[in-house]
């Protein structure tokens, strides 16, 4: 029998950050567990084509890998902000 799902334990649709240099950018997801929240990223590169549509894709060439290094530690760097921040309002709350 699946579980029941309550609104703040749904996968969000949109992330809660953003991360952005250039074309390639990473979006930082959050999801609830029972033990509090997890973040998740994903990675991707934009470009246009021929028409001039913006199209994205997860596929990077050689000039992106540098980029991506740095997106991925700025990215770890705003997750564990994140978690700083979930933190320090559990300490905030008032006792119960």
């Amino acid at each position: 029998m699946a579980k029941k799902q309550n609104k703040e334990s749904q996968t969000q649709l949109h992330p809660v950050a953003e991360v952005r240099i250039g074309s390639v950018k990473a979006a930082i997801w959050r999801n609830e567990g029972e033990s509090g929240p997890r973040f998740n990223v994903t990675f991707q590169r934009l470009y246009r084509t021929e028409e001039g549509k913006w199209q994205s894709t997860y596929s990077f060439g050689r000039d992106d890998l540098l980029v991506l290094m740095k997106i991925a530690d700025a990215t770890h760097t705003r997750v564990m902000e994140l978690i700083g921040d979930k933190r320090k309002q559990r300490q905030e709350q008032p006792a119960a």
